[in-house]
């Protein structure tokens, strides 16, 4: 007999992997075609607010045992809520209670994003391809390959899933280029301080605003837990980001990591409270790092002639601004529920994709909306599908 042919998965980040999770306890054999050499290429970006929903979908993929293991790395806050704060005078400007915001037990529950793929990557090494440029694929008589930016083929596949994220190649050759990320024009700068720079505020989620510009406003949005406020070894992350315009890098090169970008973060909020100032004028300069803050059509999710043996899940099917922190969330549910179906149909069936597709639209649309509304009022970002800049 001959051995059943693998689920292609193009990607290695976190919706991938949980989909190679849900894979892997079905016994449905699955190959991982990643582009970075390993995990460690890339910077892994910020830390993640987990909603029940996406919690509720993890644990539905990982096991009791591997579920505890993931819930052991998360950071539980409860603590005064969500507050926000002008950032020049310290000034109160917002509160919201923590049941508003809790994900679990109460809590507000959040994992840094490296943790979070190294738990998912758990059992799932030996399937990865390392250095695997998916830019697109072809199908066969009862497959399809992955096509690989050296012109080479992947092993013949029962199906191909894309999950490359934003610049996803397999995404625009499944959609016939109906799927498509804009670019904001907003950006932002990842950064780390130690535990004692965070004293000027207390345990929950903050937002620090400064609107003293005349181009638009700058913020950051931090997360600090408990058990760890007294720790100097322990570093919180902040995430800054402002309307298009007002973070701009040298030459628009927003490849910059390291000092140049810290140096940037620095002069932005030299102005602020002093309460404030130490998150960074403490910050570690290596972690420092800027991000475009992309969306995908805020009109939803649209309709293309499906592929039986393709399909696309996370960012690379709706790219969400941070606003909201439902972008992660939304692609975990993608995961659990492409796998269940895969799970129920015993590997890959006509009509698999189909059905995720059709359920996907309905969720991710309304996730891709919320996202775009909050952004605009936070970000004041705005998208004209007819002639915003496309990534």
């Amino acid at each position: 007999m001959t051995s059943p042919k693998p689920i292609l998965i193009s990607g290695a980040g976190l919706a991938s992997l949980l989909l190679a999770q849900s894979l892997l306890a079905s016994r449905i054999p699955f190959v991982l075609l990643e582009r970075d050499a390993s995990f460690a290429f890339r910077a892994q970006g910020y830390r993640l607010r987990l909603s029940a929903e996406g919690l509720d979908a993890i644990e539905s993929v990982l096991s009791p045992a591997h579920f505890a293991r993931f819930w052991a790395r998360c950071g539980k806050t409860g603590g005064l809520g969500f507050t926000a704060y002008d950032a020049l005078s310290a000034a109160q400007t917002a509160h919201t209670a923590p049941e508003q915001l809790s994900s679990r037990d109460g809590k507000i529950v959040g994992i840094a994003r490296g943790d979070m793929r190294a738990v998912f990557a758990e059992g799932c090494e030996g399937s990865i391809e390392w250095g695997r440029t998916v830019t697109g694929y072809e199908l066969t008589g009862e497959g399809v390959r992955a096509v690989f930016s050296d012109g080479t083929r992947s092993v013949e596949g029962a199906m191909l899933v894309g999950g490359e994220g934003i610049y996803s190649r397999v995404a625009r050759q499944v959609s016939g280029g109906r799927l498509k990320v804009f670019d904001t024009g907003a950006r932002g700068i990842h950064g780390q301080a130690p535990s004692g720079a965070f004293k000027g505020l207390g345990e929950g989620v903050f937002r620090l605003r400064d609107a003293s510009r005349e181009n638009g406003a700058v913020f950051i949005i931090t997360n600090i837990r408990p058990g760890e406020r007294e720790d100097p070894e322990v570093k919180f992350g902040w995430t800054m980001g402002g309307q298009a315009g007002v973070i701009r890098a040298p030459n628009d090169d927003y490849s910059i990591v390291g000092r140049e970008a810290a140096e940037i973060a620095k002069a932005l909020t030299k102005e602020w409270h002093p309460s404030f100032r130490p998150l960074f004028e403490q910050m570690d300069e290596g972690e420092a790092a800027f991000w475009k803050i992309t969306c995908s059509s805020p009109s939803g999710v649209p309709e293309w002639p499906n592929e039986p043996r393709v399909t696309v899940i996370g960012d690379a099917v709706h790219s969400m601004t941070p606003a909201g922190g439902i972008g992660a969330n939304t692609a975990v549910r993608d995961s659990a529920l492409l796998g269940r179906l895969l799970r129920e149909a015993g590997g890959y069936a006509p009509g698999v994709t189909a059905a995720y597709e059709k359920e996907m639209r309905v969720y991710a649309s309304e996730a891709v909306h919320q996202s775009y509304t909050t952004a605009v009022s936070q970000f004041g970002v705005e998208i004209d599908e007819t002639k915003s800049k496309t990534v």
